[in-house]
């Protein structure tokens, strides 16, 4: 039996299904209790229906790039770590990008299902676990004096910009800043420009979503534009690959 039919075998996916049985019960529980709570209020059943149906739609539509992560990463490190991980609590750039690092920190060329190990599977599942558990943490202790900075009133010294906001783009652009970086620097050391055409095509997809939703008021693409910029993405990595 090799590695990666030792992290799909079913007692690896029983582990992990009973933890993701476990959230969707919890979530069921809570979702019944806010039922009840709304119908005690005085809120029309009509009305919870069409939130429902709504936060379905809203639900399912972007889980497409979730599905795609989950795909990326099972060829490497199987189907049940990056399910459980982004069905529970993981991020799709941050399992892709962690896992990747920790590869080539323990001597891998990279997410390489060919080269996995056990022993490196583990490495990567444990630093992929490290590096999230303390949103978590700090959000027993800090969440609620944060979101009150969060929700402080606008100053006229940030140009009339909450904390929020400033912060929120500040992360946004460390975190576009950093894997640019890492795509220039990919570029300078092998010569691969594979990562940079993705990234340009990626962008222009989502700024054309963003344009076509925002200007031409087509709102529903905004629950596809994640999605379908990661597919045009992926498109555009096996074109060039096809070429080059």
């Amino acid at each position: 039996m090799n590695v990666l039919q030792q992290i799909n075998s079913w007692p690896i996916y029983l582990i992990c299904g009973l933890i993701i049985l476990f959230v969707l019960i919890m979530s069921a529980f809570f979702m019944i209790r806010a039922w009840r709570a709304g119908l005690a209020i005085g809120i029309d059943g009509a009305k919870l229906r069409r939130a429902v149906v709504s936060s379905i739609s809203f639900t399912l539509i972007p889980s497409i790039s979730i599905l795609l992560g989950v795909i990326a990463l099972s060829g490497s490190l199987g189907v049940p770590l990056p399910w459980v991980r982004l069905s529970v609590i993981g991020a799709l750039h941050y399992e892709t990008s962690v896992a990747d690092i920790a590869a080539r920190a323990i001597g891998l060329s990279g997410l390489n299902g060919a080269e996995m190990t056990l022993s490196a599977f583990t490495t990567i599942a444990l630093v992929m676990s490290a590096g999230i558990i303390w949103g978590m943490v700090l959000t027993v202790f800090f969440n609620k004096r944060y979101t009150n900075r969060l929700s402080s009133p606008k100053k006229k010294s940030e140009g009339g910009k909450g904390f929020g906001d400033v912060a929120m783009v500040a992360m946004f652009i460390g975190l576009v800043a950093a894997y640019v970086g890492s795509y220039v620097g990919t570029f300078t050391s092998t010569g691969n420009f594979v990562p940079l055409v993705v990234l340009v095509v990626s962008a222009l997809s989502m700024a054309l979503f963003t344009y076509l939703s925002e200007k031409k008021n087509i709102t529903w693409l905004e629950n596809f534009s994640v999605a379908a910029s990661m597919l045009i993405g992926m498109a555009a990595s096996i074109a060039v690959g096809a070429i080059i």
